[in-house]
């Protein structure tokens, strides 16, 4: 039975995690889906955007104990969380993550890896880890970026329960909206996304995660895209007050 549902439709590629049974957690199997399902939607020009959902009340538990008590090494399914992550945040394509319900541990790495990231208010979160014993190592590459000092150090050592609106107060989420308008802010945003140019996303994206510092590489970067057909395109929209040609 697959554990992630893909679909692609209007431009949006939507990637379910679909393992309520065992709250989504990320077990081997499920990852090596969810990695498949990304490279499909990278390689895909007519996805413009990916949308990272779940089935079942909770968005993800984390890695999953049962292959984690009982791997080792490469069986362990964190040795292959990296891999996730990594996909996730250098996804040519922007990646929105929609959150319906709680996460732990490692589901707290897919939110942080993910370019856009909206809850429920009422979705709670925890840095569960050390309360296991272990270190949240792998997810702080792309968790604490993204977090506050104090509120990592806070949520990191203590392990403590908190909510959506706190997780978009120290950064963790991009926004946190009541259960009931959660499918209207998905859609505004969803929107949002689509209007950009599909070679300045990528560009974009690389801007935000590298964050170069030498004015004349911006320049060089900047200077490119204003003379690219894509950029052409889009100030003549502009001018003339119509939607440009890459919308879907």
């Amino acid at each position: 039975m697959a554990l992630i549902q893909a679909a692609h439709s209007g431009g949006v590629a939507t990637i379910t995690l679909d393992s309520p049974a065992n709250r989504n957690a990320l077990s081997l199997a499920l990852m090596a889906e969810l990695l498949a399902a990304l490279e499909a939607a990278a390689g895909d020009d007519g996805v413009r955007l990916v949308e990272l959902r779940h089935t079942g009340p909770v968005f993800c538990s984390g890695a999953d104990l049962k292959e984690t008590q009982t791997g080792d090494g490469d069986a362990l399914p964190v040795a292959r969380l990296g891999e996730v992550l990594t996909a996730l945040a250098e996804h040519p394509k922007p990646v929105l993550a929609v959150v319906a319900g709680p996460a732990r541990a490692g589901g707290l790495g897919l939110m942080a890896a993910a370019d856009v990231t909206i809850c429920a208010d009422a979705a709670h979160f925890a840095f569960s880890e050390v309360r296991l014993g272990v270190v949240p190592s792998v997810i702080s590459a792309v968790v604490l970026p993204r977090l506050t000092s104090r509120a990592a150090a806070e949520l990191f050592l203590t392990g403590d329960v908190f909510d959506g609106p706190r997780a978009a107060q120290i950064g963790l989420v991009s926004r946190s909206v009541p259960a009931d308008d959660l499918d209207a802010a998905t859609q505004a945003l969803r929107e949002s996304l689509l209007r950009g140019g599909p070679g300045a996303m990528r560009a974009t994206k690389r801007l935000l995660r590298e964050r170069p510092v030498d004015m004349a590489e911006l320049t060089a970067l900047s200077v490119r895209h204003f003379t690219s057909a894509e950029g052409r395109e889009g100030v003549a929209a502009a001018r003339e007050k119509r939607t440009p040609t890459w919308l879907p």
